[in-house]
């Protein structure tokens, strides 16, 4: 008699839950309604429209009760506040920065960044930008350019650190354009374009270096800064025993400043920041802050929100936490795993992401199999994920004839949120879909935005080919 194959198991929560959301599951029809009403575009969705909400892990966490009992210490002074203060000093302490300016969100820093230091004809290199970074790079007027090594581009490989920077391309780059061309270099930490993969020390020793001797200052795109030192932790000769804010401080004493949205490892709903060692550039952004986001005390924020970025910061920092938000990504990749579901090795830190061009190997990239993707994993079981792959990025690849590299649809996973019973929902959803994906066709965009377009464009289905009659004579 065969063995039962041995029983994956979630991991344990290091927390109580204190209060609960109802969440409605539609039935078919009304998601099939649902669908059609999005224009196959599921951030046209209401989230009462969604079961399991794996769009994004950014805004989505639950706070914990410290960072609820800091709201109500809310000093909402236009100017000075106090909660600033705290603000300010959770983040030089963790980051080493001098210069701290708050944002409402990630994207607010990178424009405040980018638009003063990115200028026309100019080059920002990157591991990999994601979508709003390279925005505001285009909107400057610069070119977004991806430097990652060869083996974030191949979703089999287990090389441990995929988000680091291929250090030829870069010197090559730095050599033919020029400094001058090249204002500031960026790494994102963990690479949310390439399947959440952390960048070694080792490998952001050696940026820092080449970017340092070219004159050209670093930043880093921090939002998911903990997890990454989580799995360097893991994985880096060198770093097993240290804690979280000791890798913190190794990975930010090579870099400049950084750009961060608080609301992925700041546990926040709402918040981001700019930090600097540069003082003149920190005078100048606050300058734009004031114009575009707010008093440098509070940058677009309420008060209370900076006490709560505050606490989060430091919760997101601790080692059972991570042990718990990296173990429940895991499981949900052994469960898919175990059906035989491509997904994108190894797993990294806030996400699984499925390989769609291996799930839908006959959806030609013209007809966008990882949005085909996303909209079955909804048609089946209600569950919202997103794309990143030719929709996102199809313009992004002019070399490559517009076809980006990696066709993914990304299950971010939001942190203290779900439960390992709703996480085997997920792998469920996604088994029921992979046992009938020859039935599943692709899709074409009918309303094509100019820019960042998979947030607002809308698709109607492919119509599958209908199979020529036999004539006479003809079988």
């Amino acid at each position: 008699m065969a063995e039962a194959p041995e029983e994956i198991r979630p991991p344990d929560e290091p927390f109580r839950i204190k209060v609960v959301e109802a969440i409605e599951r539609l039935d078919r029809a009304h998601r099939e309604e649902a669908l059609q009403r999005a224009g196959l575009n599921l951030f046209n969705l209401s989230s009462r429209e969604v079961y399991i909400d794996l769009l994004t892990d950014s805004g989505t966490a639950a706070m914990s009760d410290h960072q609820w009992a800091a709201m109500m210490l809310g000093d909402e002074s236009y100017a000075g506040s106090r909660n600033f203060e705290h603000f300010e000093s959770t983040v030089r302490e963790l980051t080493g920065f001098p210069h701290v300016i708050p944002t409402h969100q990630g994207r607010a820093a990178e424009h405040l960044l980018l638009s003063l230091l990115a200028r026309p004809g100019t080059i920002v290199p990157n591991n990999m930008h994601f979508d709003t970074t390279r925005a505001h790079v285009l909107r400057a007027g610069a070119r977004p350019v991806n430097l990652a090594v060869p083996e974030a581009y191949d979703p089999d490989s287990d090389h441990p650190f995929k988000g680091n920077v291929d250090l030829a391309r870069l010197d090559r780059l730095l050599r033919e354009q020029g400094p001058e061309k090249v204002p500031l270099a960026m790494v994102t930490i963990t690479n949310n374009t390439g399947g959440g993969q952390p960048v070694s020390i080792e490998n952001l020793r050696a940026v820092s270096e080449r970017v340092h001797a070219a004159g050209r200052p670093l930043y880093l795109d921090m939002c998911r800064w903990a997890e990454n030192a989580y799995l360097i932790r893991e994985r880096e000769p060198g770093w097993s025993g240290r804690s979280i804010r000791e890798i913190g401080r190794a990975i930010f004493d090579l870099a400049d400043g950084a750009t961060m949205s608080a609301k992925k490892d700041g546990l926040v709903n709402i918040g981001g920041f700019v930090a600097t060692r540069d003082e003149a550039l920190a005078g100048r952004l606050k300058e734009e802050l004031i114009v575009y986001e707010g008093f440098p005390t509070y940058g677009g924020l309420a008060r209370r929100d900076l006490e709560a970025v505050a606490v989060g910061l430091r919760e997101g920092a601790d080692l059972e936490f991570l042990r718990y938000r990296i173990g429940q990504v895991r499981y949900l990749a052994d469960l898919l795993v175990r059906e035989g579901i491509p997904i994108f090795r190894p797993v990294g830190g806030h996400g699984v992401y499925l390989d769609a061009a291996r799930f839908l190997p006959h959806v030609p990239v013209s007809e966008y199999p990882g949005q085909s993707l996303v909209v079955e994993l909804y048609r089946e079981g209600g569950v919202r994920t997103v794309e990143v792959g030719s929709v996102m990025f199809g313009d992004a690849e002019p070399e490559a004839g517009g076809a980006p590299p990696l066709e993914l649809v990304r299950l971010a996973i939001p942190r203290r949120v779900y439960t390992g019973a709703h996480l085997r929902y997920v792998a469920d959803t996604v088994t029921a879909v992979w046992r009938r994906r020859s039935e599943i066709h692709g899709v074409r965009m009918v309303q094509v935005p100019p820019r960042l377009r998979h947030f607002t464009a809308r698709f109607a289905p492919v119509e599958p080919p209908i199979p020529a009659r036999a004539g006479p004579g003809r079988p």
